[in-house]
């Protein structure tokens, strides 16, 4: 269900990116971008680890029978986010202006930091009720959720454009902002309907605490912390990267405005085409994180490796036939679609790391089931700072071919870099097939 939900979500964002691109252009894209890391760092602060959080004690709490103790978990997970997303939403706020001329170099991006600071609220309490429904592995109310979140969005800005026909490339920008959070405020209220319906969450709701249930919160916030901090560090490199990317593009030699407008289209059009096929390998890994963590709990590694092979196995299946496909529909996709030929020369270029960038995906979500959240942080740290060398040292001398390279190259060392890291457990694996094969034929004898 997380697969078709977020296959038709894409579709639904294809259509709507093209919109967009005929309706704010090639700059305005790029402006509307650069909010991305904001968005991104907002999320790793207030909501991320939270939700990792709330879906791994809620597995293991409805494993024990302690219904109670889930619902407690769902209650202080939402404590915890919801007052860091308000107090978020201040200082983006309140410093707006110095964000946007220091870190995004964008004046236009004020007003936008702060309209999106609005749907922080709200995107925490979806977040937190996605985190328990998976935690019960149940998929219909993410599922639900996710896609009226985008068809409220969508929807939203179309009606908008339609009303005010007139307004100027900036005001278009903000409303498309202003989808944002009417599409969080949809999905956080059609999230706490299905949950107050849900019959998981009517049973004995606690008036006092045992001292069991007091150690919730304190478990929520000691495995939420790092994986928060990790999720920061991460999105601040990227947010450096995304921040930095124009200028030195600037200082290849292009203006300003032609400096957003491949932006734009790289992150707005060609990126987003090549990420599409991503909605599968993003579901699996969302559900393969508690599967993998269970089998780690029970230490059944033969469940792990099979796991990594299958995974390896479907990824680059995937990845290769993605990879065939964009190569040579790519200049068809950038002319026609989106009516930009340096579009279709980007998909082109990045359609050689497919098989990559969605084999990365699922062992990334292995690892932080095995509880090696700090080997994958690092892991990725190495990752993005390979493509911050291309950013500084190689994009000022070779503009933006440079980057695409580095970028494959780091979802290339990504992958590889997980495999070492996960290298003992396909071992195991082969090692436990021996001991099957030989069991099995000394029972024969």
């Amino acid at each position: 269900m997380l697969t078709v939900a977020g296959i038709l979500t894409r579709i639904i964002g294809f259509f709507y990116r093209i919109f967009l691109s005929r309706h704010i252009g090639e700059e305005g894209m790029g402006v509307y971008q650069l909010l991305a890391p904001i968005m991104a760092l907002s999320f790793s602060l207030t909501c991320a680890g939270v939700q990792t959080s709330i879906s791994k004690h809620v597995a293991a709490y409805e494993a024990e029978g302690k219904r109670k103790s889930s619902i407690l978990t769902l209650l202080y997970g939402f404590l915890i986010s919801i007052s860091l997303s308000i107090f978020l939403g201040i200082i983006l706020c309140k410093f707006s202006h110095p964000i946007s001329i220091l870190f995004l170099a964008e004046k236009r991006c004020q007003n936008l930091i702060c309209v999106y600071a609005l749907s922080l609220p709200f995107c925490a309490i979806h977040s937190c009720i996605n985190g328990y429904y998976f935690g019960l592995k149940q998929t219909t109310a993410p599922s639900v959720t996710q896609l009226l979140e985008q068809l409220a969005r969508v929807l939203s800005v179309v009606l908008a454009f339609s009303i005010f026909p007139d307004i100027n490339a900036e005001n278009r920008i903000l409303f498309a902002v202003l989808g944002l959070v009417i599409g969080e405020i949809v999905s956080s209220f059609i999230s706490i309907v299905i949950l107050c319906q849900s019959k998981k969450t009517h049973p004995r709701t606690p008036t006092t605490l045992s001292e069991q249930d007091k150690h919730i919160l304190k478990k929520i916030i000691i495995l939420a912390t790092p994986l928060s901090i990790n999720r920061i560090v991460l999105n601040l490199l990227q947010s450096v990267e995304a921040a930095y990317l124009p200028r030195k593009l600037t200082s290849f030699g292009l203006t300003s405005s032609e400096s957003l407008c491949i932006y734009g289209i790289f992150t707005g059009m060609a990126l987003p085409m090549i990420l599409f096929p991503q909605a599968i390998t993003s579901s699996v890994s969302v559900l393969l994180l508690p599967y993998v963590s269970e089998a780690d709990a029970k230490q059944d590694r033969k469940k792990i490796a099979r796991s990594i092979y299958l995974s390896t196995a479907f990824c680059l299946a995937l990845g290769f036939v993605c990879m065939f496909f964009f190569y040579l529909t790519g200049p068809f996709i950038g002319e026609l679609i989106f009516q930009s030929p340096d579009a279709g020369l980007f998909i082109r270029t990045l359609s050689f790391m497919c098989p990559f960038l969605y084999l990365g995906t699922l062992l990334t979500s292995i690892l932080n089931g095995l509880g090696k959240a700090t080997l994958s942080f690092l892991i990725n740290v190495a990752s993005i700072t390979l493509r911050l060398l291309g950013v500084f040292i190689l994009v000022p001398l070779y503009g933006i071919k440079a980057y695409l390279y580095f970028l494959m190259l780091s979802q290339l060392a990504h992958c590889i870099l997980n495999f070492v890291a996960l290298k003992k457990y396909l071992y195991y694996n082969n090692s436990w097939h021996f001991q099957f094969q030989k069991d099995r034929n000394l029972k024969a004898i």
